[in-house]
């Protein structure tokens, strides 16, 4: 589900070495970089608004919306490769992999997929239920983190800017209400696409077992010839499953994260997505939700052409920026919810499921 990728470790040494020595004794002392919050709630192109509905009505009209996506898609490649990122290269290497075989060894035949996944997504007819859409989900994230840290001289410095102040606000917050009551022993990531937030997870917390799960089983797919080609030790295990009903035991994990994943669901989904999240998590456990802030001044200050080329690639957008996410985690039963800017666009909800779970 979610749009999640990662550069070789062997690119951030220091956010490894770092993470390795922080887990288990104090809270991370990483800088996290101080991004700029709108004069709004949320960006006037979206909800409910004037603005957002004369796009909708746009994008409504079906010739307009497949120039849009078309559009959009190049737009998106030639941004990546501007950037140094080697798009069409990377997405070449696992068409013309053995990926394949891998495929029926991962998926579940007897998944029924939620109404909402079958849609298009990202410019792809069949959303994330294709081979090209697996094959450059690793490229469309150094892209996004490119986007998200223009200053950084590389895609390696932006990827770390991105991610570590994510990893150092899960470290924080676990720490600071859970630290005493619970280790950090199991996690699972909800919507981990080709499985990079979950490589991250299992580096930060090494002495962690990951469980990496998705709707996607060719995104599952390209997770598990990663892991095999990186010749991973300790293996993470993907699950072809929903999130919204996950099949995983109760009380089974202690940090639940959903990286990216919450902009590409309807409400009703990201609702159903805390609810599950606080049945697997353990009395005390913690999730962490890193996504798109609707306060965000970079976001709310996005040109016409951009904000529109994004909706048509984006069919619940703006039922996300509707959505008070907070108030959903409270109502499905967390506690000291928690919310930081960990980049100019993106904001980390940090939350903690009470010592006396019954």
């Amino acid at each position: 589900m979610a749009l999640c990728a990662r550069a070789p470790a062997a690119a951030f040494p220091k956010l490894r070495e770092g993470s390795r020595r922080r887990t288990r004794c104090r809270a991370s002392e990483a800088a996290v970089p101080v991004a700029e919050e709108g004069r709004l709630e949320r960006p006037r192109w979206s909800g409910e608004t004037p603005l957002s509905k004369m796009v909708g009505a746009l994008i409504s009209f079906k010739p307009l919306y497949n120039l849009m996506k078309v559009a959009s898609r190049q737009i998106i490649i030639s941004t990546a490769e501007k950037a140094n990122v080697p798009w069409r290269v990377m997405s070449k290497e696992i068409l013309e992999s053995d990926v394949y075989q891998l495929f029926d060894e991962l998926r579940n035949p007897n998944l029924v997929y939620p109404d909402y996944y079958l849609n298009p997504f990202h410019a792809y007819e069949e959303g994330n239920l294709s081979w090209l859409a697996a094959s450059e989900a690793e490229a469309a994230t150094m892209s996004i983190a490119k986007r998200a840290i223009p200053d950084a001289s590389s895609i390696e410095e932006a990827t770390q800017r991105v991610r570590g102040p994510w990893l150092s606000a899960i470290e924080n917050h676990h720490l600071k209400y859970s630290g005493n009551k619970c280790e950090i022993k199991d996690i699972l990531d909800i919507g981990c696409s080709v499985g990079v937030s979950s490589r991250f997870l299992a580096e930060k917390f090494p002495s962690a077992s990951v469980v990496g799960l998705d709707l996607s089983p060719y995104f599952l797919a390209v997770a598990e010839y990663r892991q095999r080609k990186e010749g991973r030790k300790k293996q993470i295990r993907w699950v072809h499953a929903n999130g919204e009903a996950t099949g995983l035991p109760a009380k089974s994990f202690d940090l639940v994260s959903l990286a990216y994943v919450c902009h590409e669901c309807p409400a009703r989904a990201i609702v159903e997505l805390a609810k599950e999240a606080f049945r697997v998590l353990r009395p005390s456990g913690t999730i962490a939700i890193t996504d798109n802030s609707p306060k965000s001044k970079v976001l709310q200050e996005l040109s016409p052409v951009l904000f529109t080329l994004l909706k048509s690639t984006e069919p619940f957008l703006d039922e996300y920026y509707l959505l008070d996410l907070e108030e959903a985690l409270r109502s499905a039963g967390f506690v000291n919810v928690t919310t930081i800017l960990t980049t100019p666009r993106h904001r980390t909800v940090t939350a903690t499921v009470p010592f006396d779970k019954i």
